[in-house]
Order: C-alpha cells, then structure tokens, then sequence
C-alpha cells in the first residue's frame, strides 16, 4: 500500500531532542526529522509551549536557526505551531504548562515573537474565553494563522465569537481540561457540537480510552477530526527521563510520559504511525479514513496558511506493510 506522507501538526520534540531547548542544533533536527521520517511524516509543525517571553523569543530564534541550518528541516519544516503562553492558568486546565508564565493574548507580544523568523508562525493555540483573546484570533486569522481552542474552559458563547472571529480547530481536543467537568456546560460537548472547526485527537489510548474517542470522533466527524501526536523527545527513543521546555519528564516502560514526579501526562510518546493503527485496530475508522486523519485533513487546514505565506511542501510517498507499518518513506 502507498500513501502521501504524514502532517503532525503538534509535536514538541522526537527522537531525544526537544524543540524547547534553547541549545537546539541543526544536527539535532536532522536527527528528529530522519527519525520522524521512518514513522512516515514528512510535514510537521515543531510546537513551542507555554514559557516567559524571553525563553519564548531565544527558543523560537534558536530553533528557526537550526532548523534552516539542517539538511531535513527546509523540506519537512514549513512553519511553527505555538502552543502558549495564552492559555488558561487554573488548575486542570494548564496541564503540564507552567502558568506562572501564561499570560493574556497579545497581538504585540506574537508579533514579537515572530519577529525575524524565516519561518512563520503558522499555529497559534490560545484559550478563547480569556480577555483579548478575540482581537488577537481576529488577527491571526487576517495573517493567515491557523487558530486552535486548547487548555480552555471555554463557554459556548465565547466559543462562538471565537469562531466568527477565526478560530478553526480545537487542539487535542477532550485534554488540557479538568476532570470534573458540569455534564452539559463544558468546553469538551461545546467544541464537539460546533461544526464549523476541526478537532485534532492524540490516538494513544492513554489521553482518551479508546471508547470515548470513538464518540468524540463519530460525533466530530471523519472529515472534520485530525490525528496528531503531541510527542516530545521521549518518542522514538527508549523509556527514561528526557526535557520538555527545562522540565524533566518520564516515559515509563508502557510509553506513557509525565511530568517527573507527578500524574499529570507531559505530550506523549505516540508517533503518527501507531495513532493510525491504533484509530484502524479500534474500529474506529478503516485504514484509508485513517490516513485522511493524518493526511488530507491537516493539509486541508493547513493549504490557505501555505499558500497565503508562499510555502509549498512536499508530499512525499509512505509504503506500508500489511501490519500498517511503514516500510518505507520518501520525500
């Protein structure tokens, strides 16, 4: 069987390195990238979190500079997604973000940010009920930004003029969300039932039980769900202790990451690959709705962004085996 290569539009690291690091190297980056590529993705959005605006600019400038140094990243790598500092600091919604650095949406503080990159921003995920967080999703939104509803507590209202405003897609969407949540008013069933946005998934069986992410999906729609990893550097690499933006973060022997010494989950160890056998062995979709959840569905969301920025990617070619496995990738 033959596909067209991955889009992981949230990955924060892969193969030991993590995107968060200020000391990032282009050797690094071709080492995650090649390592990327044999899971057959061939387009990715390496993903920044939450942190103070300083190690947010020497980090975005770092990994820009790596990445443009690297043999791999020019052909793999056509922007960034940024995942913070606009989120929501309460308690089970922040995750594993420090939200001692989370701070109101800003149009100031992204262009900052931005500022000097050859590389857009392509991905901004923020938390829509906060304060000012419409005019920086409106825009985004008007320099061709792909805006994203995460660690959010949003309300239907504010979720409502969020979309009006721009915002196109909920990330890892049942995450980044308290476990207590009222049965009918919360941010999960609100994002569900709006139609007009996309809602991207971690296909492990550790962030949603297998279950509950067939709902989510039957109720969002093949066509409007897309499959993303949310790796850090513990993917791709053997159980231990790895970085996640300065903190340590434990893969265990059953591939779950966390945050070191406590439960709550740090991205994950799941690579696209396996979040495509995972959705096809769960009886949740066939194979090719699979591959159109990690494929066509992110390019659809992401085409108005490149072309708008000039970008073009290349699509590359995955033979799979009969496990579903890659075989082989190509760009």
């Amino acid at each position: 069987m033959k596909t067209p290569g991955l889009i992981d539009l949230q990955v924060n690291g892969f193969n030991g390195v993590d995107f968060n690091s200020e000391q990032i190297t282009a050797d690094d980056i071709d080492r995650a990238l090649g390592a990327m590529l044999k899971t057959g993705v061939t387009t990715c959005l390496p993903t920044l979190i939450t942190a103070s605006q300083t190690q947010l600019r020497h980090r975005l400038q770092a990994l820009d500079q790596a990445v443009s140094a690297s043999r791999l990243g020019p052909k793999m790598v056509p922007g960034y997604h940024l995942e913070g500092p606009f989120l929501n600091a309460e308690p089970g919604f922040a995750g594993c973000h420090p939200p001692q650095d989370m701070v109101l949406p800003s149009i100031d503080l992204f262009r900052d940010l931005e500022q000097n990159l050859s590389r857009p921003i392509l991905y901004l995920t923020l938390a829509p009920e906060l304060e000012h967080a419409c005019e920086l999703i409106s825009w985004a939104a008007s320099h061709h930004k792909i805006v994203g509803a995460g660690h959010s507590a949003v309300r239907q209202e504010d979720l409502s003029v969020a979309v009006e405003a721009g915002l196109r897609i909920s990330t890892h969407l049942g995450n980044g969300v308290a476990q207590v949540l009222p049965k009918f008013d919360n941010p999960v069933l609100w994002q569900l039932s709006e139609d007009r946005i996309v809602g991207s998934f971690i296909a492990d069986g550790v962030h949603i039980p297998p279950p509950v992410l067939k709902s989510f999906i039957r109720a969002k729609g093949l066509e409007r769900s897309i499959l993303v990893s949310d790796a850090v550097a513990a993917a791709g690499a053997p159980p231990g202790v790895y970085s996640l933006g300065g903190m340590a973060v434990e893969s265990g022997h059953d591939g779950i990451v966390r945050l070191q010494g406590s439960p709550l989950l740090a991205g994950s160890s799941l690579t696209l690959d396996r979040a495509i056998a995972n959705i096809t062995s769960w009886g949740i979709a066939d194979f090719e709705s699979a591959i159109a959840m990690a494929c066509a569905n992110p390019l659809a969301l992401l085409s108005p962004a490149l072309k708008a920025h000039g970008i073009s990617i290349q699509p590359g070619e995955i033979t799979w085996g009969s496990d579903y496995r890659v075989l082989t990738t190509r760009l």
